[in-house]
Parts: C-alpha cells; sequence; structure tokens
C-alpha cells in the first residue's frame, strides 16, 4: 500500500572484491572458512516467530569433501508446510499494510549487512556448501544478492510513482499496487545463493508472504540469508524457511485456497509438473496464481569465422566450466567454423590444460566438485557413453573420481552430428560439446542452433564481421532470453541484463527488473468524482 512517497537511495553494483594473496579479504574469508568448517552447527526451519527442530536430520557435506559434516537440518513434514502456510497467512495483514517505505528499509539493511559483517560468512557458506570458488561466491552470494535487494527497492518505488498520466477536471484518477490475494510459495535451487535469496525476497519486498523451500543442497547458505533478513528486521512470519519434500510441499501448498503464486528456479520438467498441477486445481484458489519460472538451458555460443581465436577460446572456457557449468546459463554447446577450429582448439587446450582442480578452501583452484552424487553419475555416464561412441571424440578431459568429492574433469567432445546427445540434452555439468561448421554453411547453422534445443535461456556470437553479427541477432532472437555478442553467454548483472529466457527455460520475467516485480502486485485503479452529476440525462436525449 502506498502510504506517501520518499525517494530511494540510487542503486549501484556491489563492487567486487579480488581475494589476491595478501589483501585482506582473502585473510578474513580465509578465517570465515576455517571457522565453519571447525563446528557442526544444526539448522533449524523458520516459522512464524519460531526456530522448529525435529528429530529426523539431514546431513550437510561440502560436496568436494563429502566426508566431512558441516551441519544438520531438521526435516519437515506435511504439518510443517501447512505451519508455515498459517504463519504467513497470520502475518500477512500487518506486513502488507506498513507503509513501503519501511519494508524497503528492511531490505537496505539486508544489502548492507551482506555487505559488511556477513560477507565473509555468507560467501564461506556457499563455498563449503556448493562448492564454489572464491571468485564465483563472492560474484554470487555477495555482489548478486546485494545487488537484487538495492535495485529491487528502486524498482519497486518507481512502480508505486506510476499513476494514470490525466485526470480530467473535477475528478482523480490513481492506480494502488495491491499484494497478491494469499501466499507465494518460493523454490529456489542450489547453484545461485543469490536466486535463492532473491526469489523469496522480491516477493515479501511488494507486501506478500511467502514460504520457502531451498533445495537441501542449498540449506546451509540458505540459512545465513534467513539470518540477515531476520537481523534487518523482517517480522515473524512474512518468509517462513522449510525443508520439507518436494511431494510433501506440493501436496499442501497447490490445494491450498489462498495459494497465489510460485515463484521457481529448477529444472523444466518440476516447472511443467507445478504447472499441471495448478491448472487440475484451478478451482480450488480464490485467484489465478501467479506463475513465474525460470528453468533449464542449452546454451551456446557460435563463432563466425571472422572471430578472434583467443577471445573465442576465453569465452568458451568461462563460459562452460566457471562453476563446473552449473549455471543455468552455462555453455553447453558450441559451434565453430572449421577455419577457426585449429587455433581455438589449440588455444582451449592449453588453457584447459593449466586448470586446477580441487577443494574450494585451496584459492589455486578454479575447478571444484559438482553438487551431489546424483548430478555426478548422470554425468559420468554421459562421458562413459561418449568415450564409447564413434561419431564423437573427446579431447580434453573425461576422468572424474568421487572417493573424496564428487569432481568431474572439464571434458570437451567434438561430435560429427550436430544432434548428437550432448548437443542436445541439459547436462548441468563440465561437460562442452562442440560442432564444427563448414564456413559457407552460416545461414544453415543459425537454422541450426534455432531448432536444436526446447530452451531458449542464453546464447552468444563471436565475430568481427557486422554483418553476421547482425544476421544472428535477428535469426537467433527467439533461442535466447539473453544473448551476447563477443561475450561468454554467463555473467548477466543485475540492474544490467535482466535474466530470464523463454521457450522451455521459463517464463522470461526477468529477475532483477522492474519486470519481475510486476507479478507479484494486483493494480486497482481508483477514480474519484468531486462534484458528480444529479441528474441522469444527457444532451442528445433533448428534443431538437
Amino acid at each position: 500500500m502506498l502510504k506517501g512517497f520518499f525517494n530511494v537511495p540510487s542503486p549501484v553494483n556491489e563492487p567486487i572484491l579480488g581475494y589476491a594473496p595478501g589483501s585482506n579479504e582473502r585473510k578474513l574469508l580465509k578465517s570465515a572458512l576455517a571457522e565453519w568448517r571447525s563446528k557442526v552447527i544444526d539448522i533449524p526451519m523458520y516459522i512464524g516467530d519460531k526456530e522448529v527442530f525435529t528429530e529426523e536430520k539431514g546431513k550437510i557435506t561440502p560436496p568436494h569433501d563429502h566426508k566431512h559434516l558441516l551441519a544438520t537440518y531438521s526435516k519437515g513434514t506435511k504439518a510443517h508446510i501447512q505451519q508455515a502456510i498459517d504463519a504467513a497467512l497470520a502475518a500477512k495483514a500487518n506486513w502488507e499494510n506498513l507503509a513501503w517505505e519501511q519494508r524497503a528499509a528492511i531490505f537496505l539493511k539486508a544489502a548492507d549487512l551482506l555487505a559488511g559483517p556477513y560477507r565473509y560468512k555468507i560467501n564461506a557458506a556457499t563455498m563449503l556448501g556448493q562448492s564454489k570458488n572464491a571468485f564465483q561466491a563472492e560474484i554470487d552470494s555477495a555482489c548478486e544478492l546485494i545487488d537484487f535487494l538495492r535495485f529491487n527497492v528502486s524498482y519497486m518505488s518507481d512502480i508505486y510513482k506510476q499513476q494514470p498520466p490525466v485526470s480530467p477536471k473535477g475528478s482523480w484518477n490513481r492506480v494502488e499496487q495491491r499484494p497478491l490475494e494469499g501466499f507465494v510459495f518460493a523454490l529456489t535451487p542450489f547453484n545461485f545463493t543469490a536466486i535463492a535469496g532473491n526469489l523469496p525476497s522480491c516477493v515479501a519486498m511488494m507486501g506478500n508472504v511467502v514460504v520457502w523451500k531451498p533445495a537441501n543442497t542449498q540449506i546451509y547458505a540458505a540459512n545465513v540469508i534467513m539470518e540477515v533478513f531476520r537481523e534487518a528486521g523482517l517480522p515473524a512470519g512474512v518468509i517462513n524457511l522449510v525443508y520439507a519434500s518436494g511431494p510433501d510441499a506440493g501436496d499442501v501448498i497447490f490445494a491450498h485456497p489462498d495459494f497465489a503464486g510460485i515463484h521457481f528456479t529448477g529444472s523444466t520438467g518440476v516447472f511443467q509438473d507445478i504447472w499441471k498441477t495448478i491448472g487440475n486445481n484451478i478451482h480450488k484458489y480464490k485467484t489465478y496464481p501467479r506463475i513465474v519460472g525460470e528453468t533449464g538451458g542449452k546454451d551456446f555460443i557460435l563463432i563466425h569465422g571472422s572471430a578472434d581465436a583467443e577471445v573465442s577460446s576465453t569465452a568458451i572456457l568461462r563460459g562452460a566450466f566457471e562453476y563446473q557449468g552449473q549455471k543455468c546459463s552455462a555453455a553447453s554447446r558450441v559451434y565453430i567454423a572449421k577455419s577457426k577450429w585449429p587455433a581455438i582448439k589449440e588455444f582451449l587446450l592449453r588453457d584447459l590444460a593449466t586448470l586446477k582442480m580441487g577443494p574450494t578452501e585451496d584459492f589455486s583452484n578454479f575447478i571444484n566438485a559438482v553438487i551431489d552424487e546424483k548430478s555426478f553419475d548422470k554425468l559420468a555416464s554421459y562421458i562413459d557413453a561418449a568415450k564409447n561412441d564413434k561419431g564423437v571424440e573427446i579431447i580434453a578431459g573425461g576422468n572424474y573420481d568421487k572417493s573424496t568429492g564428487y569432481f568431474i574433469e572439464p571434458t570437451v567432445i567434438v561430435a560429427e552430428d550436430p544432434k548428437y546427445t550432448t548437443m542436445c540434452e541439459e547436462l548441468f555439468g563440465p561437460v562442452l560439446t562442440v560442432y564444427v561448421y563448414e564456413d559457407a554453411d552460416f545461414d544453415a547453422t543459425l537454422e541450426l542452433i534455432d531448432s536444436t534445443s526446447i530452451y531458449a535461456l542464453t546464447g552468444a556470437v563471436i565475430a568481427q564481421d557486422r554483418y553476421a553479427i547482425e544476421k544472428a541477432t535477428h535469426a537467433l532472437r527467439n533461442a535466447a532470453g539473453n544473448f551476447y555478442i563477443n561475450d561468454k553467454c554467463t555473467g548477466a548483472v543485475v540492474g544490467q541484463q535482466p535474466f530470464g529466457g523463454a521457450r522451455g527455460s521459463g517464463t522470461n520475467d526477468k529477475a532483477g527488473s522492474m519486470i519481475n516485480l510486476l507479478r507479484w502486485v494486483s493494480p486497482r485503479t481508483i477514480k474519484e468524482t468531486f462534484d458528480p452529476p444529479k441528474d441522469y440525462t444527457y444532451p442528445f436525449l433533448a428534443n431538437d
């Protein structure tokens, strides 16, 4: 509810710390890592004003050191999901009636806490719990989450500023942006702490109440996010953090009459099943739920014959193998002009040979572990299949080991068939497939890229020929919601490149923009007439 208007601080992107040897931030982060590893914590659910502990526990171990116990967490049941819904609905009236600038202040304070006293704690938790190196944790759990909070407050104020441009004499037209009627379910993934924090917080910022279920493999850092929100002054019940199974949560939430929306990041299959369930239950709800989701990707890089070979190699390596390829935006298929392939291959193999793989606590490691054994086994099966297929060649990597951690070597497959399995299916790991095309077949390759995958999340073209860039940009306009020219296909920055894709990649509601926040309000237009008519007749009714 708009109770007044105040200018909010103009957001700027949080500076990224470098963690160079000898730097103070490196010392502080190493200290935080050592502290986290030195103890085992018991993580509760947060329901209303209670920290809820249960007898049934789940275990949290670093993916790169799966024999080391970091924490236990309390597993929830359907009863806990119902309690979280009840707590959210009980908090709803006071929260949505709180002046918007008071809500804004809470999340601006949360951003400052993350930028200050919690920076190394949230980064260390992400490094250990999700096996991210220091740089990947810094750009995610610190900088991007801080950016989401600050920029979303600015977008919220812009939304409230939007009013009808005209009010004729004698009347006043205005718009009120109301929170949704009911509660919102936030279902968040393992791979980005920033996404885990943004999905519930941007919904709550607009006056809604939330039931939040993170991926089990992200609970370690999610607990820190909740600590920050509580210290920032978020009232009890506004965001409720629960760790029930997906089916149990779905059974309760999607049958509840007050279900008002879902904010989701995860797999396409799960999202499609959720959509079907909501559709089947549509008659049960008080309102039509908002369905907002960012799902899978089979992201591409297209290398034109005019491209710089070293630029291309760097974009491929970073785009495919940062955070072990476990980004929904990660490069998974690359199309390279035949004339450029020998030089690019040389640079790529040269650089891959220098990459170190190991635990996140060793800052010299570029590659760390994949998230869990299920992911490891899936990726290993694709690599084994490629080893036994005469139509493909593994030119780098191909080895894996899970004795200590879930380590998969960065693997590059060259396929003769552009529709080979690993060119089409989402793998979500450090496995890249290359298809080399004839330079003269550039137009046909554009059609191939556009038609190969059900996904349309990110893509990139690397070229010096401006006509080729223009042609690719137009031809691939539906193949990627975030498109990059002469850069890797990852690294969207809040406030600069709002993120999201279409087709099988989601609803393209662009996290990190006003577009997304508009999904979490329901506008009411109000017309007030100051001197209303007292005679029903109109001039045209008079006789000539």
